[in-house]
C-alpha cells in the first residue's frame, strides 16, 4: 500500500462514507431485531411453563432441519462439506499468499464462516450420534417389551379402540410438547451468536467489497483467481 493512511483525504471520500453508512444500517438493523425479538418481553401476561420464551432456543434447533421430510443426517453432510472446502481453500490461500493475508477484514470473515461450519459439523455429529443412540435404545426396550408380552392381543370393541387410540394420541403430543423437547445448553447459544455474527458479517463484506472496492481497482491493483473468487 503506497497510500498515506494518516491524511484525511485518505478517508473523507465517498468510497469511505459508503462504507460507514453500510455499517451503521447494519449496527440499526441488528438493534431493531434483537430488540424486537431477542430476550424476554417485561410487560405482557406470564408465560406458561411449555411456552418458549422470545429468544430462548431449544437443543434440537442447532442440528435438526426445519422440515421434516429432510433427514439431520443431510445437514450434517453438507456442514461437513463445507467446512472441508473453506478449510482447503483457507488453507491453499496462505500457503499461496502467506500470512499477511490476515491484514485484510474479508480473510477474517472467511476464516469466522470456517469456524462456523466446523463448529456446526461438530455438534451435528454429536446429536445425531446421541440421537441415534436414543432411538436404537427406544427399539431394543420395545422389542424386549413385545416379547415379553407375548402375542395375545385382547379383543376390544371399535368405539373403545377409537377412544384409547384418541386419548393416546393426546397424551404423547401433550407429553411431546411439554418433555420431547429440551432447552438449549451454552454450546446451542454460542453457536447461535456464531452464526448471527457470521451472517452479519458475510453481508456486509460481500456488499463493500464487490459493489464499492472491486468496481475501482484496476487490474494492476487487484487480480483475481480461484482462490481470490471464493471470497
Amino acid at each position: 500500500m503506497t497510500a498515506d493512511t494518516a491524511t484525511l483525504s485518505y478517508w473523507l471520500n465517498w468510497r469511505f462514507f459508503l462504507s460507514a453508512v453500510f455499517v451503521l444500517i447494519s449496527l440499526v438493523l441488528s438493534a431493531i431485531l434483537i430488540w424486537k425479538y431477542e430476550g424476554r418481553k417485561k410487560s405482557g401476561p406470564p408465560e406458561s411453563e411449555n411456552q418458549q420464551a422470545p429468544g430462548s432456543l431449544c437443543e434440537d434447533e442447532a442440528w435438526n432441519t426445519c422440515l421434516k421430510e429432510i433427514h439431520p443426517a443431510w445437514l450434517l453432510a453438507f456442514r461437513v462439506f463445507a467446512f472441508i472446502v473453506l478449510l482447503s481453500l483457507l488453507t491453499a490461500n496462505v500457503v499461496i499468499d502467506g500470512g499477511g493475508i490476515f491484514y485484510f477484514y474479508t480473510q477474517w470473515t472467511f476464516t469466522l464462516v470456517t469456524i462456523y461450519f466446523g463448529f456446526g459439523s461438530s455438534i451435528s455429529i454429536h446429536q445425531c450420534c446421541k440421537n441415534w443412540d436414543i432411538v436404537s435404545g427406544d427399539q431394543a426396550d420395545h422389542a424386549s417389551l413385545d416379547s415379553e408380552r407375548g402375542s395375545y392381543v385382547p379383543p376390544l370393541l371399535r368405539g373403545t379402540v377409537d377412544e384409547s387410540h384418541s386419548t393416546l394420541s393426546k397424551r404423547l403430543n401433550t407429553y411431546e410438547e411439554s418433555h420431547g423437547r429440551q432447552k438449549a445448553g451454552p454450546w446451542t447459544y454460542a453457536f447461535q451468536i456464531m452464526y448471527q455474527v457470521c451472517a452479519g458479517a458475510v453481508v456486509l463484506t460481500d456488499c463493500v467489497f464487490w459493489l464499492i472496492l472491486y468496481p475501482f481497482l484496476t487490474s494492476k491493483d487487484f487480480g483475481l483467481d480461484f482462490v481470490s473468487m471464493r471470497i
